[in-house]
């Protein structure tokens, strides 16, 4: 079988904490290769996620690495048997890789943080609201894509929709609520689908007034997934030049300090809606 042309980032994440173990433990690629009968370039192509491994040989090379983490180990042998093809395959081609990983992402995730300045989380947005959004792009998408876009922002709720809805946690800068994204009745029908949304039982928002006199630590837009396993946590950064996912454990250390300072700066959630109701009136 030819190794994966591109790799979505949850296979590449399997194979990037393969590579981290085998490099705790010392060894060199052509010594894990020669383990599985093969060479150097097979576990180059299992750690850049360009080949899949099976659960049973992910035990083999953690055994061989002495790795010591179970939950770990389970963990990332739960992602190699994996075979799901979730609805974001369907846009593969369509649209650009990151917007299928993000998809996946939150599909896979035990709870999801997110961290907005300027606009409503994705995830949260309406049609009209997104669609603006995207029409905004520099350069101009053609209209295809620009329909795929927001039908494919729209479907990543379905993980509101399971027996289980994933935990969901959105801190909101008041500037974003102010936008007039496509004028004040699109900004006001997003503001009332956001205020329905805080009465959804997974998710929780919260906004940072104008008077807040604290910074809240980041001018991106930040998500962050849990994993099965908090090494396995991931943050997603996205700005208008693209999206980059975050795993070292510096940096998943960093964007937990974040929100853990971030605690006690937004609103309630009682005065939230009580905000978002006043922004509302006020348009």
């Amino acid at each position: 079988m030819p190794p994966r042309s591109s790799p979505t980032a949850r296979q590449a994440r399997l194979g990037a904490e393969l590579r981290k173990l085998r490099e705790a433990s010392g060894l060199t690629a052509r010594e894990a290769g020669e383990l599985l009968g093969g060479n150097q370039a097979q576990i180059s192509h299992i750690e850049s996620g360009r080949w899949g491994v099976s659960a049973e040989r992910v035990r083999r090379l953690a055994a061989f690495y002495s790795a010591g983490d179970q939950q770990l180990i389970d963990a990332l042998c739960e992602i190699a048997e994996d075979r799901t093809k979730g609805w974001w395959e369907e846009y593969r081609g369509i649209l650009p890789p990151s917007f299928l990983n993000v998809a996946e992402l939150e599909y896979h995730a035990a709870y999801l943080r997110s961290l907005q300045t300027l606009t409503v989380p994705g995830i949260f947005q309406t049609e009209d609201y997104s669609r603006k959004l995207f029409e905004e792009v520099i350069p101009p998408l053609p209209r295809s894509e620009v329909d795929a876009r927001v039908e494919h922002r729209a479907r990543r709720r379905v993980i509101f929709e399971r027996d289980q809805p994933t935990p969901f946690e959105a801190i909101i800068h008041e500037a974003a609520l102010r936008m007039h994204y496509g004028g004040r009745k699109v900004a006001r029908s997003q503001l009332d689908y956001l205020l329905e949304v805080t009465e959804w039982p997974s998710v929780t928002v919260r906004v940072v007034p104008f008077t807040s006199e604290r910074f809240i630590g980041s001018s991106q837009s930040v998500l962050y997934a849990g994993g099965p396993v908090p090494q396995l946590d991931t943050v997603l950064l996205d700005s208008a030049y693209g999206s980059a996912f975050l795993d070292a454990h510096a940096q998943l250390d960093k964007y937990r300090a974040v929100y853990s300072a971030l605690e006690e700066v937004p609103l309630s959630t009682d005065k939230t809606r009580t905000m978002i109701r006043k922004i509302i009136k006020d348009l």
